[in-house]
């Protein structure tokens, strides 16, 4: 078997608008398309025995055990494969279920689409599902722990730690969007204007003067002391001077620690000696410059969390530590503890594994302890010098019994240290009582304190701490998205993501595009090139100066990656129409039906789909969606038109000279076509089309019909508003247009605009694309040969896997099939031919160009211009 290739897919897609991240691997099973699982002995008990949670995979067939039920009957490997990627990942600490494997047109390649919970261990899961495969076929040892550790390991290096996950998991069950900016845990709640963002647990609201303050643990100290906090005695350290003189003023025992420590590492507690000190300063040094030293304070270890200056949780911590049975060694202890289901690697659970490191060994030695010690029974051997849940540790929530004084004096803390989100550590025998009271002390004030703890403690009850958080980013009645509207379709779709841009932009809000030749902020072009897919849109939705989003969306980044966002408020579509078939497994309309559908399949449910009522593929589309639906005609006597009028509803028609609104049998003339740039005086009807799909969806958000009208009349079709669509520059004798026309049905509307045009000769300028079919390419050549009395044929790009020749060939079949007397003529540089055509240009004549390097063409055409008018001026 071999993978031919491997994608994530990362937002709404062809195999589901729900199940946003899949990994959809393409493999071709070779020889194991003629060997069923039935076909291969053993292979039913070998996969059992390797997979015995498997008996859970319902399968098709709906009850438990339904998978082997499948296998033993006879399913091919790429069936086999799915529920293996699945299961690896489960066992690996990450429970995901989706699946799904369709052959392809070509046979024996299979197109294998399973969830994942993180994408790197996704695809490790596709490569690792194969060859756990063909261990199985072959009967071969297969070391499927060393896989699953590995996969925990790579879920550890990129997932988001606990208090990141737990705020993205509150946002998400509040339907706020969420991006993660990078490989760390910084990450973007809402799109655009409405955006907030956090590292771990610090916000954007988070004081930056506060942060350092709590970092400074001598700041903190010094603060919370003039604030009358109590806090622990001690002083500053940078030598054993230092270090003796502190001691001699506050006595032992004491506890060392760096100044600039975290998660405890660096620290030694109860230091009773000098020797012992000594040690601990070098220790804590290799953390930080300057140490602290301080009394050490005896009683339990509490972490109390406030948030937004309420106090919302509190809990014991407990260090890591095994009790004694009088049989087993410390170190047997410590692999007993770790068989608890809720202990894990790294965060993948409640707890985490406790591993000896040399605070372990420094603590056991004070005992006069080894691993190999064996401790009486019910004896409490600690193994840890903090607290802290990474290292092994546990805790207690205890939020419920701390004493009002206590709340008040953490919540007056996290205010005079500065801090939105707080934690606060204590030493004191319990928080029943004051801290006055008891003894107890604060030890320190935390920037970014982490919420594992308190979300699920080893005992009491569980904190849903992320809540707060979100509280405070997204009060009631902040918005966390903006709107999006989303534009796809075969043809027109760049024409009318600009124009409704420009709708937009003349209705006062801030607007981000992204269109085939570049992303564009209020009109500023950012970045140029093709920018339709789900890269492009992210980068719109993470601009915190946007306000709405229209987003052109083409089939190539929605087969690659999915969309990139979660769901639109409205979405256009504006055609289905042949091109790019044949590839990627787009083989015909229905299949390239399906992938723009994904569009208008992710609008929200009271939103819009906006739909081209004479294409039977929108209309085919429209009847399955949940979401509102609309539709546009250029024909008010389109009978599937008239049904809905009498039904009531809202569409857009052209009739009698109009762009019109119907509302059931109510009509709002919003401007005659002619008065509209975009159509070229009401000659291209194709350009129409793209007014009534703009008008519509802009109606349908609420934009006001007289000022649609105004930004209908502005929008002047030019190399600066609408670069490649419908571009025509005057010369004194003749004139030229340059289209984007790729496709047939782009060819179709340009033959239609043609025909209202004089003039004395139509010369075109064309050229085929290498990765369409032969029959597209020879129905271009076909069209060209009506529309065109002269035709240069250029030839120097995008042969994508053919020779110029092939296509020239096939273009040529096409015009001799038109059956007219058209002349035709080869110059492969299209820079030439455009130069040769506008240099033997016949006064009176009409030279299109229809280019598929755009900006190329217009530079040509307009220094052309430019040299004409210069020396008309002299």
């Amino acid at each position: 078997m071999k993978i031919l290739k491997i994608q994530a897919l990362r937002g709404p897609n062809i195999w589901s608008v729900k199940r946003k991240k899949l990994i959809q691997m393409r493999l071709d099973l070779e020889e194991m398309e003629q060997s069923p699982t039935d076909k291969i002995p053993g292979f039913r008990e070998r996969i059992e025995k390797m997979f015995p949670t498997m008996i859970e995979h319902r399968c098709s067939e709906g009850c438990r055990g339904g998978f082997f039920m499948r296998v033993e009957r006879g399913t091919w490997m790429g069936h086999v494969i799915e529920h293996i990627a699945l299961e690896i990942q489960t066992l690996a600490g990450m429970d995901t279920g989706f699946g799904r494997t369709r052959e392809t047109k070509t046979p024996g390649t299979y197109n294998v689409v399973f969830s994942y919970t993180e994408e790197n261990v996704g695809m490790f899961a596709a490569e690792s599902s194969v060859r756990i495969a063909e261990a199985l076929i072959s009967g071969a040892e297969y070391d499927l722990e060393a896989d699953i550790q590995k996969m925990r390991e790579i879920r550890e290096r990129v997932r988001l730690g606990p208090s990141t996950g737990s705020i993205v998991d509150e946002a998400v069950s509040r339907d706020i969007p969420w991006i993660r900016l990078g490989t760390n845990s910084l990450v973007q709640l809402g799109y655009g204007v409405n955006q907030m963002r956090f590292q771990a647990t610090i916000t954007c609201n988070t004081s930056n003067i506060a942060v350092d303050i709590a970092c400074d643990k001598e700041e903190t100290k010094r603060m919370l002391n003039m604030a009358s906090i109590p806090v622990a005695d001690g002083d500053i350290c940078v030598d054993e001077e230092d270090l003796e003189a502190t001691i001699k003023k506050i006595g032992y025992p004491i506890v060392i620690k760096p100044l600039d420590g975290n998660h405890g590492k660096g620290a030694s507690i109860n230091v009773k000696t000098w020797e012992d000190a000594v040690e601990g300063l070098a220790y804590a040094k290799k953390y930080s410059r300057r140490v602290i030293v301080e009394k050490f304070v005896t009683g339990f270890d509490f972490r109390v969390l406030i948030i937004d200056n309420k106090l919302v949780a509190a809990a014991k911590r407990v260090p890591a530590n095994v009790v004694g049975d009088g049989k087993n060694t410390i170190q047997q202890l410590i692999d007993i503890t770790n068989q608890d289901p809720r202990r894990g690697y790294g965060h993948e659970n409640v707890l985490t594994e406790i591993e000896i490191d040399r605070d372990s060994e420094d603590l056991l030695d004070k005992y006069g302890y080894t691993v190999d010690t064996i401790p009486a029974n019910g004896e409490v051997v600690y193994l840890k010098s903090t607290a802290n849940l990474s290292t092994g540790g546990t805790s207690v929530d205890v939020t419920d019994m701390m004493h009002p004084e206590n709340i008040f004096l953490c919540e007056r803390i996290s205010r005079v240290i500065g801090l939105d989100i707080c934690g606060v550590d204590i030493m004191a025998e319990n928080l029943t009582q004051p801290l006055k009271e008891n003894g107890g002390c604060i030890l320190e004030v935390n920037a970014a304190p982490g919420f594992r703890m308190h979300l699920a403690p080893s005992e009491g009850l569980p904190r849903n701490v992320a809540a707060p958080v979100i509280d405070m980013l997204y009060p009631p009645g902040k918005e966390s998205r903006i709107p999006i509207i989303a534009v796809t379709g075969t043809n027109g779709k760049t024409t009318t993501t600009r124009l409704l841009a420009h709708i937009v932009k003349n209705n006062g809000f801030k607007v981000g595009f992204t269109t085939s030749d570049g992303i564009y902020i209020q009109n500023h072009m950012m970045e140029k090139g093709d920018t339709t897919g789900p890269i492009s849109a992210e980068y719109i939705l993470k601009d915190p100066t946007v306000e709405f989003a229209v987003l052109e969306t083409a089939r190539g980044g929605i087969l690659r990656s999915g969309l990139g966002f979660s769901r639109c408020d409205i979405a256009v579509l504006t055609n289905v129409a042949e091109d790019h078939l044949g590839l990627a497994d787009i083989h015909t309309l229905d299949d390239l039906a399906r992938v723009k559908s994904v569009v208008v399949r992710s609008v929200k449910k009271d939103g819009w789909a906006v739909l081209n009522a004479e294409d039977e593929h929108c209309i085919k589309i429209g009847e399955s969606l949940d979401c509102n639906v609309a539709y546009f005609s250029l024909d008010e006597e389109n009978p599937f038109i008239k049904n809905l009028s009498k039904e009531g509803k809202t569409v857009a028609v052209y009739e009698n000279g109009y762009i019109t609104i119907k509302k059931g049998e109510w009509k709002i003339r919003v401007e005659r076509a002619t008065h509209v740039p975009l159509t070229l005086g009401g000659k291209a009807r194709f350009m129409i089309a793209n007014v009534l799909a703009a008008t519509l969806a802009s109606y349908l958000w609420g934009f006001k019909t007289e000022d649609i009208s105004l930004s209908l009349k502005t929008f002047i079709p030019s190399v600066a508003q609408t670069p490649g669509r419908m571009n025509i520059f005057e010369f004194r004798k003749f004139k030229v247009l340059i289209d984007f026309a790729h496709n047939p049905a782009g060819y179709r509307g340009i033959e239609e605009y043609l025909q209202n045009v004089e003039a004395n000769k139509k010369i075109g300028i064309i050229a085929g694309v290498g990765d369409r079919r032969d029959e597209d390419i020879k129905e271009c050549g076909l069209i060209a040969g009506r529309m065109f009395d002269h035709i240069i044929i250029r030839q120097e790009k995008y042969l994508r896997g053919r020779t110029e020749q092939e296509i020239i060939d096939l273009i040529l079949d096409g015009i001799k099939e038109a059956d007219s007397n058209t002349t035709y003529e080869i110059i492969p540089l299209e820079t030439e031919a455009i130069k040769h055509a506008i240099d033997t240009a016949e006064e009176g004549a009409f030279i299109t160009a229809l280019s598929d390097v755009v900006a190329n063409a217009i530079d040509i055409v307009q220094n052309y211009l430019d040299k004409e008018n210069e020396e008309q001026n002299v």
